[in-house]
């Protein structure tokens, strides 16, 4: 079975490098696109000679990319006002229902019909596996927010006839491939062709830290500015790759051509890798389909809403949201997305500084919590609220005879230290527990056995969800080693 795979995958890249001298996509001859040794059907780039920092490897032309504007479904994308990523879906079912009449043909035929990500798995089959992790409710929203758009944007231009092709090739599972190789292989382009999907490009692998090349755009050096600023963690995570300084090129012309420079020296016969940005194996499963281990962009994230359950139930609810609406006078909020508040653990188990000034608010005794809140509005400056000198007012209106020496505390680490207290260690350590139980019975170490039995490639799914979950309960038992090690250490000072 591996061997038909590996001649049906050598077959198909006979095929795209063809596809690619006729499309004016040029690839260095020391490139050499190869199946994947798994047999799975995958391909991957390696070096056959050495290459230097600032080697040109390959040049693609934007007209051989596959975007909205340069799709056969054009004219009816723009009809129907369609844009984003419900344009560029439309255009890659619209291409591969064209079979060998698409001038894509080749490249669609390389790729897979869809990527492995979370979105695509059976549903049930996702629920169980993603159980307790960051994913299990993202995905869920994924799919409502994916069959609401085929219900409301899709199905009515399929009934329209504007595209005259066989429904068929547009059903909903039709839709959910689409964007599954949206999700893991577009780029943004320009301000004109949008994101797209830009052949070849996508055919290197990730490897966290690991970055050979780098795309760019021949109008690098009039745009060098266009994108200061930027963080690329959230660029990466949030959004499609981009190619760089090219996203504000407002031109049409298709023949400026994006290019592959080397970044990082690459030896005979390695694998060259590009790299989706910093991201988690949350976001990595995500968009992806993989994970990697031991990765240290890991988070994991403790809603507010499991901060102010665990204070109700400790207190009472009046007394979680009294606390909770002085944290919030005081200028503070946590991360927000879909409409949620968050805290988050990092990869060492550190926790996010406006998780520890809300629990040492909430652990305040009723004086001190008094005597916070009648100055609460004198404590906001005009200016952006900087994370040291905020945290130094609090604590020295709550507790300044215990910390004579707070004024010469410059370092974020030890000024988090002040907020430490027993009972914000323990606050920690329960929250840890809370969040760790939504993973179900079983255990880390149970886990770890999972995942030490685990075929990647034969289990896929189950593999890269165990290594997601065991991330991110290490990450929790990290958190509550360090609060009960704060808490020790407070003890003996104290002593």
């Amino acid at each position: 079975m591996e061997a038909s795979a590996s001649t049906s995958t050598a077959r198909r890249l006979r095929a795209f490098r063809r596809w690619m001298r006729d499309h004016g996509v040029v690839c260095s001859d020391a490139l050499r696109l190869d199946a994947a040794e798994d047999g799975g059907g995958g391909v991957y780039v390696r070096a056959l000679a050495a290459l230097r920092e600032g080697d040109l490897v390959a040049t693609i032309p934007r007209g051989a990319c596959l975007t909205p504007r340069t799709s056969g479904a054009a004219e009816a994308i723009e009809a129907a006002e369609l844009g984003g990523p419900l344009a560029l879906a439309v255009a890659v079912m619209y291409e591969r229902a064209r079979g060998a009449e698409s001038p894509w043909d080749a490249y669609l035929r390389l790729i897979p019909e869809r990527e492995p990500v979370p979105l695509v798995w059976p549903a049930d089959e996702a629920e169980r596996l993603l159980a307790g992790t960051e994913l299990d409710k993202i995905v869920k929203q994924d799919r409502q927010f994916i069959c609401e758009d085929w219900k409301e944007c899709i199905e009515p231009l399929i009934l329209s006839g504007e595209l005259e092709v066989d429904p068929d090739d547009f059903s909903l599972e039709n839709y959910f491939s689409a964007k599954s190789l949206l999700s893991s292989r577009s780029f943004r382009i320009d301000s004109y062709h949008g994101s797209g999907m830009v052949p070849l490009a996508d055919l290197f692998n990730h490897k966290t830290g690991g970055e050979h090349v780098h795309f760019t755009s021949v109008l690098e050096a009039l745009d060098s500015d266009s994108e200061d600023g930027e963080d690329p963690n959230n660029a990466s995570a949030d959004e499609q790759s981009t190619i760089e300084n090219s996203a504000d090129i407002p031109s049409g012309d298709d023949d400026e051509d994006l290019e592959m420079i080397v970044v990082r020296d690459v030896n005979e016969g390695e694998e060259i890798f590009n790299t989706y940005g910093t991201m988690g194996n949350a976001a990595l499963l995500h968009r992806y389909g993989f994970t990697e281990m031991d990765n240290p962009y890991d988070i994991v994230n403790i809603d507010l809403a499991l901060v102010t359950k665990w204070c109700s139930s400790k207190y009472s609810r009046r007394y979680a949201r009294a606390r909770v609406s002085l944290w919030h006078n005081l200028g503070y909020s946590g991360c927000t997305s879909q409409d949620a508040d968050y805290f988050e653990i990092s990869y060492d188990g550190e926790p996010q500084l406006e998780l520890l000034i809300l629990l040492y608010i909430i652990s305040l005794k009723s004086d001190a919590y008094d005597k916070l809140a009648s100055v609460a509005h004198d404590l906001i400056g005009d200016d952006e609220v900087d994370s040291i000198s905020s945290v130094l007012k609090v604590v020295r209106v709550t507790s300044s005879n215990q910390h004579p020496d707070i004024g010469g505390l410059e370092k974020l680490p030890d000024v988090k230290k002040l907020l430490l207290n027993e009972s914000v260690c323990s606050a920690l350590v329960s929250l840890a527990d809370m969040r760790e139980s939504l993973y179900g019975s079983n255990t880390l170490e149970d886990d770890r056995q999972k995942l030490q039995a685990c075929s990647s490639v034969n289990e896929r799914n189950l593999y890269h969800s165990l290594v997601l979950r065991v991330s991110e309960r290490t990450i929790l038992h990290k958190l509550k080693k360090h609060a009960s090690s704060w808490s020790k250490t407070k003890k003996r000072k104290q002593l």
